[in-house]
């Protein structure tokens, strides 16, 4: 009897008032049929609820239809995870190069393994997939297709280069985190902001400051200076939704993004491709060190950074020449982040530890990677960032697979013998032109840099050009080491001449040949 009281959701009522039961049929989803039960108190229930029970479940019966009528809730449209369109260009530029007969001298495996090169590289620019499932895409292709082994195809993952980059983001996060790069940046402005001219500098080298501990310009210039850019532009009153961008804001925004490639270019891990660069130069057998790279880039890198902001100042000039209220922006910002924090001085303490290391730890047997782990382990024992946080890191991981997987193609390339083809093509094109390595040199240099306007991205430049373009350069006796495109082709040839030409004087005093 008890059991029957609970299956009827009667636990809290007396068992010997019956009259208390009438809602037990109530709680019944079908009609009333005749059972037998063995007590009174049974048969009692039957007897005083089975008017009751009959509207019940009459009511209940209309619940049930009206739920029956609404129809479940329809799933949702499929959509596809990749950009389809991206992604069969990228395969079938791939699938026409693989069945396009190899060139004389141009092993089929070699010729394979470049189809798959260059469908992947179409698939960086085009990215029809995060860059890393790009990758991880063209590394199973190279499998599937035999043309490389799970070894060789995953070989560059125990490289140096792609670890190095990723531990590179991980040191960022600290100085994003702690506050310490919002610091850096308003302490200049407020000290030199005062004019344009100061104001744009004082951005400028704060930029370039930064550069060596951040390694993604996204981050660096788009999370930090590109909005103190744009927030110190609102407050001096240029605004491009009222048409008064000319004031200043055209101008600085202009110049901050010109001058982010430059200081880019200054530091190996100041951008996530200069890494990549290295490791396809050391394939090659050029070896660069972090501090090599610094040295070399220190003189020409400087003259830019001072030279493009006075050469966009003629080119579009801003009407403003005074900026008063930026300092004043700068310190109520400063306020704002109150007195340098011990977060703050621990990532001070961890970036100056770890480029020390990296300028001066090659003498001791330290190699970058090692120093970028000391940094990154006083972050993570002092708990200015987490294990978690590098973990939910998704840039680095994803440029540490798209590096590897680059790396690992390129080197094949080279060991298949397509790189030294290429090579020897260019070279005999070059000589017979009769020129000294000099202006031979200038040649691949004016291809490379101007093909760079056929590339979406600086890595998926330097994965398909730089290490073709190096071998060329040193097969030819080179010692080894709208208005926007307006602005930038003139730039660029301010660039060539800075680099190649002081450049050039500077590494020779440096040694570098």
């Amino acid at each position: 009897m008890a059991t029957v009281m609970r299956s009827a959701g009667l636990r809290g009522l007396p068992a010997t008032r019956p009259s208390h039961v009438k809602s037990v049929a109530m709680l019944r989803s079908t009609p009333l049929m005749p059972m037998k039960l063995s007590s009174t108190f049974g048969s009692n229930v039957l007897r005083q609820s089975a008017a009751p029970a009959t509207k019940s479940v009459a009511r209940k019966q209309v619940v049930v239809a009206a739920s029956a009528a609404v129809s479940p809730p329809a799933d949702k449209p499929f959509v596809w995870g990749a950009n389809m369109k991206n992604l069969g260009i990228s395969v079938g530029i791939a699938v026409l190069i693989w069945f396009v007969p190899p060139p004389v001298g141009v092993s089929l495996k070699a010729w394979h393994l470049l189809s798959v090169f260059v469908g992947t590289i179409v698939g960086i620019i085009t990215t029809p997939l995060p860059l890393g499932a790009v990758a991880v895409l063209g590394l199973g292709a190279a499998m599937m297709t035999k043309v490389l082994t799970f070894a060789e195809a995953f070989s560059a993952f125990s490289s140096e280069i792609p670890w190095l980059i990723a531990i590179a983001y991980f040191l960022a996060g600290g100085f994003i985190k702690s506050g310490l790069g919002n610091r850096i940046a308003y302490s200049i402005v407020s000290a030199f902001g005062a004019t344009t001219l100061g104001l744009t500098y004082s951005l400028v080298f704060a930029e370039a400051l930064l550069s060596p501990a951040i390694p993604s310009v996204a981050a660096r210039a788009g999370g930090i200076f590109f909005p103190l850019a744009k927030a110190l532009c609102l407050a001096c009153g240029s605004d491009p939704e009222k048409g008064t961008e000319k004031k200043i804001g055209a101008y600085l925004m202009s110049t901050c993004f010109q001058t982010s490639t430059v200081s880019s270019a200054m530091f190996i891990t100041a951008m996530a491709a200069n890494p990549l660069a290295v490791n396809l130069a050391l394939s090659a057998g050029v070896s660069i060190s972090w501090g090599t790279w610094a040295l070399a880039a220190l003189v020409p890198g400087v003259i830019c950074l001072i030279g493009v902001p006075l050469i966009l100042y003629v080119l579009m000039p801003p009407e403003a020449k005074d900026t008063p209220d930026a300092p004043a922006a700068a310190q109520k910002e400063l306020a704002k982040l109150g007195p340098l924090s011990l977060n703050e001085k621990i990532t001070a303490g961890a970036f100056a530890v770890t480029v020390a290391l990296w300028i001066f730890g090659g003498a001791i047997g330290v190699n970058a990677v090692s120093a970028g782990i000391v940094g990154l382990t006083i972050l993570l024992v002092s708990n200015v960032i987490t294990w978690k946080e590098c973990l939910a890191n998704g840039p680095a991981w994803d440029t540490l697979t798209w590096f590897a997987a680059l790396i690992a193609m390129a080197a094949y390339l080279n060991k298949f013998g397509f790189i030294p083809w290429f090579s020897d093509s260019v070279v005999g094109m070059v000589g017979s032109l009769g020129l000294a390595w000099q202006p031979a040199f200038g040649i691949v240099v004016l291809l490379y840099f101007y093909s760079h306007y056929f590339f979406a991205s600086g890595a998926a430049h330097i994965g398909a050009m730089y290490t073709a373009f190096l071998a060329v350069s040193i097969a030819c006796g080179t010692p080894a080491i709208g208005t926007w495109l307006k602005n930038g082709f003139i730039l660029s040839i301010f660039y060539l001449t800075v680099w190649l030409g002081i450049g050039g004087a500077w590494w020779k005093v440096i040694g570098l040949y």
